[in-house]
Order: structure tokens, then C-alpha cells, then sequence
């Protein structure tokens, strides 16, 4: 089934240490025409320069923004959002790494508490059931406290290359429904 990804601009805003070649986010890169946020340090990530980097994006777009994050960019959008407020038509969220848990490795302790707010945007979590970066009731707690709908993916590890996560095709599906929500309140409003 081909699905309509017209009318948006697409935002890659990837995880700790990038999204490598085989990732799906890089072959929705090339597939969505997306642009990828530029952050200036991947390994170490410090979240005002993650945070200035997706706004530039941002405000380079031409069209409704929709961010695809990964990770640690799950966590980035959630800060984006208590800082910038509402600029981007909607956001899906795969594998929101939990930053505050016991185990979290020290570079990311920068992005640690989530903000405890509602995202003010469309957005959609896609999360596993056995990811080994946020445990289900912390997955199901970030999509509640970001007001998100929630789709389980069972046994899909952190939905990455290591996984077997790289073209993602029935991800695809994920986004076509936020898009449709997104167009859906676009058109009562």
C-alpha cells in the first residue's frame, strides 16, 4: 500500500552516536527527502546544542515540520517541546530511550528529568517490549505523560540495525498514521 507523505517536511533527529548508514532512519532519509538535524557532537551530546540544532532545522523547513526521532531524540523532542513550544505539526517517537533510569550511561544524564508535559503536537510512540534502553511501564509512562498513542511492537529490541530494524518498511505505516491525524485535525480546525 502506498501511503501520501506529501505536504511535510520531514526532520531526522536521531539518537546518542548518530544513525549509521543501515539504519532506518538514514534509509527514511533518503526515501522521505528528510533532513537530518546537524548536532556538532554525537557521542557527548549536550542538550542546548542538540535543542539549537533541531530548531534550526526547524526553521529551515517550508512546510508543517514532522520530526522522526530515535532514542535519545525521543527525549530531545519532549525538551524541544517544553522550550519552543508548539512549532512542529507532529513528531514520531521510536524507542524513547529512558534517560532516567538507574542504568543510563553518564552522557546522556545532560537530557535527564524528561519535562513532565503533554506534547503540544500530533505525535505517536512506537515503543518494544523488550527494548534494553526503557523497560514497557517506562516506555508506557513517557507516551502517557506526552499524551502520545502507543504502539507495542513485541520482541523488536530497540528498533535499530542491531535488531533487524533497517529499512523498517511497516514502520512507514506509523508515520502514514500520524500524518493522517496530523491532516485529520488540520481539517476541524
Amino acid at each position: 500500500m502506498a501511503h501520501d507523505f506529501s505536504g511535510f517536511d520531514f526532520i531526522i533527529q536521531p539518537g546518542w552516536n548518530n544513525s549509521g548508514p543501515e539504519h532506518w532512519q538514514s534509509h527514511w532519509q533518503q526515501l522521505l527527502g528528510a533532513q537530518r538535524v546537524a548536532n556538532h557532537e554525537w557521542h557527548a551530546p549536550q542538550l542546548d546544542d542538540w535543542l539549537a540544532a533541531l530548531d534550526a532545522a526547524v526553521d529551515a523547513a517550508t512546510q508543517p515540520v514532522v520530526v522522526i526521532a530515535h532514542s535519545l531524540g525521543c527525549a530531545t523532542v519532549a525538551h524541544y517541546a517544553a522550550r519552543y513550544g508548539n512549532k512542529l505539526a507532529g513528531a514520531l517517537l521510536v524507542a524513547p530511550a529512558d534517560v532516567e533510569r538507574a542504568s543510563a550511561p553518564a552522557q546522556l544524564q545532560p537530557f535527564a528529568p524528561l519535562p513532565q508535559v503533554a506534547l503540544p503536537f500530533a505525535t505517536r510512540v512506537v515503543a518494544s517490549d523488550s527494548d534494553p534502553f526503557s523497560l514497557p511501564l517506562r516506555s508506557a509512562r513517557m507516551a502517557a505523560l506526552w499524551q502520545a498513542p502507543l504502539v507495542w511492537l513485541r520482541g523488536a529490541g530497540h528498533i535499530n540495525v542491531a535488531s533487524g530494524h533497517t529499512q523498517w518498511q511497516a514502520g512507514l505505516a506509523e508515520l502514514a498514521a500520524l500524518l493522517s491525524a496530523i491532516r485529520a485535525a488540520q481539517q476541524a480546525a
